[in-house]
């Protein structure tokens, strides 16, 4: 069974990780993620990371390597395969353009938060130490 391919951006900052509120009118209102969205056909995971943190976040990323991959089934959306990468530098502010809340996060407290539960295997990855968040997100002064 194929599933929607989805990117997700890992954003650091002083060891704190970026995760985003999903506004009221989407699906899942009110729980946190980590920005990204679907790879479109013919697409790269890389490409559809720097337009989805464009189109969500109004930031120029580049994507570092690949953190983690997970499947999740979602019971009224279908199965999305996941790809978590590092965004290893980006220019322009973050601003939340598409989301109700931003917050920086120690990994630990990706537990405490209502996370996606896609986004919440990638959270217990890091707090089992499968998973080394990277130390920071290069932000640049261009653009």
């Amino acid at each position: 069974m194929s599933g929607v391919a989805v990117v997700a951006g890992v954003i650091v900052r002083d060891g704190r990780l970026l995760v985003c509120e999903r506004p009221p009118g989407r699906p899942h209102p009110g729980k946190w993620e980590f920005p990204g969205g679907k790879i479109e056909p013919g697409e790269t995971a890389e490409a559809a990371l720097r337009r989805e943190l464009h189109e969500e976040l109004g930031i120029d990323a580049a994507a570092g390597g690949t953190l983690w991959r997970t499947r999740h089934c979602d019971p009224q959306r279908g199965v999305f395969d996941l790809e978590f990468v590092h965004v290893a530098r980006f220019a322009g502010d973050i601003d939340p353009r598409q989301f109700a809340a931003l917050r920086w996060v120690e990994p630990g407290e990706l537990l405490t938060i209502e996370l996606l539960e896609g986004d919440r295997d990638f959270a217990e990855g890091l707090v089992r130490g499968e998973v080394r968040p990277p130390e920071t997100s290069i932000r640049s002064r261009r653009g």
